[in-house]
């Protein structure tokens, strides 16, 4: 992190671009463009450390899902922001208050804050959700908590609101969201309040499979505006034109590029997810069931989330390990057949390297969708790791799998995908014997995989049994 204030170069410069889904450039009145005229660029404050929403990184840069957001704002408005860059949040207020920056990006409208901010209306809103130990009782009832101890990072809404509103609570002042959770998950703390997109992400970034979404406070939802100084109502009313024009896909997109989906797995915690829900469950059954629909719902939100890539919307790695050992267990108990195809893109550095980043990922998603048109209903396909996808065939012996593979590779040799020129894949397949286990079915796929490979790519390769190999 840069120290000191640094104005930092335009992160948004003005933009007359080719729109791009759901985006539109707004009218603006002879005031408001003479307004940006005279006072383009405008200053921001941000929080340099509250990962995904927004991080000032090592570079001075506002990225995150708060910077995406902006940067659609700006475009569609006119307005260009310079970046003021500060150590902590603190100083981004005390910057704020002082008049060094014109506007804040995603945050709470509080009464204090009200007192030199005028706020647009929310960019994103989010639920703020309690966090606890696995092993505590769902809370339908935060008032009536005695002796209780909950860890929020200072100068946040949340922090001025349950200091006012709960007395019965002993706040414990941290300086970051890992820090608040990370007292939970040490047992320093009974409970944190904190966003679900940041407790998801913080949670999966920090392997803190042992803790949990015990309830929800009514009415504590993040509805993240930007504010600016009172004397701005202009810039505030050209900042709501463009946050009009957000969709919810705009919305969708920017938490996808930035909530993580890479969890540790190596420990024994794939099935704490499903622990989750059912200690929620049990809890929830003493109380109404409206807080029961609530709080299944905000688990299954954050177990999905886990679970998901966020660009292809396949199961992750970790959502597939989660069952796959059943499938596996269960395939052999029954001396019934299983398959698993293991899909790897031929040439992909060359894609990203010719074409960019986002047309991967772009063909990427596409191979995931052509996946999911061409596997029987009963298969799962998975994004198991960059551009390899698994595909896990249920009561398919290997010849059918290998069939099965060949279709795919077909497909995928005369599909048009978002870019130039065609794209062709290699794959492995192996079949479930006695003796496997997941790990070893998975490595004899990715044997036969490499086997393709070193043959010529564009091609499938079957793996032989161990007993034959």
């Amino acid at each position: 992190m840069r120290v000191g204030w640094v104005c930092a170069a335009l992160v948004w410069p003005v933009a007359a671009l080719a729109q791009g889904p759901g985006s539109a450039t707004v009218t603006l009145t002879d005031t408001e463009r003479a307004y940006l005229v005279a006072h383009n660029p405008i200053s921001l404050c941000v929080d340099p450390d509250w990962s995904p929403f927004e991080v000032v990184n090592e570079a001075g840069q506002h990225v995150g899902i708060a910077a995406d957001l902006l940067a659609l704002v700006a475009e569609r408005t006119g307005v260009q922001f310079a970046l003021l860059v500060t150590r902590t949040w603190e100083e981004s207020v005390e910057a704020s208050r002082s008049g060094r920056c014109l506007a804040m990006s995603f945050l709470n409208q509080t009464p204090d804050r009200d007192k030199w901010l005028i706020f647009t209306e929310p960019l994103l809103v989010d639920p703020n959700v309690l966090i606890t130990r696995e092993d505590r009782p769902f809370i339908s009832d935060v008032s009536v908590l005695k002796g209780q101890t909950v860890a929020l990072p200072k100068a946040t809404a949340m922090h001025e609101r349950v200091k006012r509103d709960f007395p019965n609570l002993t706040v414990i002042d941290t300086d970051s969201e890992d820090e608040s959770l990370g007292l939970v998950n040490e047992r320093r703390a009974d409970m944190t309040l904190r966003s679900l997109i940041v407790a998801a992400h913080t949670i999966k970034r920090q392997g803190w499979f042992n803790l949990k979404i015990s309830g929800q406070i009514p009415g504590y939802d993040n509805r993240l505006r930007v504010g600016v100084l009172r004397s701005e109502s202009t810039l505030m009313g050209i900042l709501n034109k463009g946050i009009a024009t957000l969709t919810e896909q705009d919305r969708s997109q920017a938490v996808d590029r930035h909530v993580s989906m890479e969890v540790v797995t190596k420990v024994q915690t794939d099935y704490t997810l499903v622990g989750w829900l059912s200690v929620v469950l049990a809890a929830v059954l003493l109380t109404s069931a409206a807080w029961m629909r609530r709080l299944k719902a905000l688990n299954h939100q954050l177990q999905h989330q886990a679970e998901t890539d966020a660009l292809t919307q396949l199961p992750n790695r970790h959502g597939l390990m989660r069952v796959l050992g059943t499938d596996v267990e269960r395939a052999l108990r029954y001396q019934r057949p299983l398959s698993v195809i293991l899909l790897d893109i031929d040439h992909f550095k060359q894609v990203n390297d010719e074409f960019g980043h986002l047309v991967g990922d772009k063909v990427l998603v596409a191979l995931g969708q052509l996946l999911l048109q061409t596997v029987r209903g009963v298969d799962t396909a998975c994004r198991w790791g960059g551009e390899e996808l698994l595909v896990v065939c249920h009561e398919t012996p290997q010849a059918q799998a290998v069939q099965l593979a060949e279709r795919v590779r077909e497909l995928v040799a005369v599909h048009a995908f978002p870019m130039p020129r065609g794209l062709t894949l290699s794959a492995g397949v192996a079949e479930l014997v006695p003796g496997d286990d997941w790990g070893s079915l998975v490595n004899r796929a990715d044997a036969a995989l490499y086997a393709a490979k070193a043959a010529g790519r564009n091609r499938v390769c079957a793996s032989p049994s161990p007993a034959n190999a």
